[in-house]
């Protein structure tokens, strides 16, 4: 088990500042922090989304993605370090592509609806675009060590489709 946190609340923070895991401050409106913040909010979303029935399957790809997640924020927290490995990345995109095999193509956008479920796994997609356009922006300002790939969970974290086009996260069918 990793180190346990006893201070949460520090006040190192407030001049405004942060530490990153390599301990250097960095102002809290940087780049850097609002990424690390969009990809925590995803995590936090995605745990909600794992509070509603879904199939066994998806739940357990979804607890994948939040370590994932753990990791691509730990990397984001450590400039120059690695903790999202290669075959992490390849394992959810092979698992993009099982759940996208079926699926008819789309003709129009969906409306994040349907189920309970379905919505809130709208709200993980959308906030994990937004965490990929903060992660891009800090790649272009900041030298990454592998561009995290953050659109995997987002549509990996999407809801299945029917065959009606609808969002469903049961088992789907006519």
């Amino acid at each position: 088990m990793g180190k346990r946190l006893t201070q949460i609340a520090t006040r190192t923070g407030d001049n405004g500042t942060t530490g990153l895991g390599d301990n250097t401050r960095v102002s809290k409106d940087s780049l850097r922090v609002h990424a690390m913040g969009d990809v925590d909010e995803l995590n936090s979303n995605i745990g909600v989304l794992l509070c509603e029935d879904m199939p066994a399957d998806v739940r357990t790809l979804l607890v994948d993605i939040q370590h994932q997640l753990f990791n691509l924020g730990g990397e984001l927290s450590i400039p120059g370090f690695e903790l999202l490995k290669p075959d992490a990345v390849l394992a959810l995109d092979e698992a993009l592509a099982h759940y996208n095999a079926a699926l008819p193509k789309l003709e129009e956008f969906i409306l994040p609806a349907g189920t309970r479920a379905a919505a809130l796994a709208h709200v993980c997609r959308t906030v994990a675009r937004r965490a990929e356009r903060k992660v891009v922006a800090l790649g272009a300002q900041d030298a990454l060590k592998e561009a995290p790939r953050p659109d995997l969970a987002a549509d990996v974290a999407g809801p299945p489709q029917g065959p009606d086009g609808r969002p469903c996260l049961s088992p789907c069918g006519p």
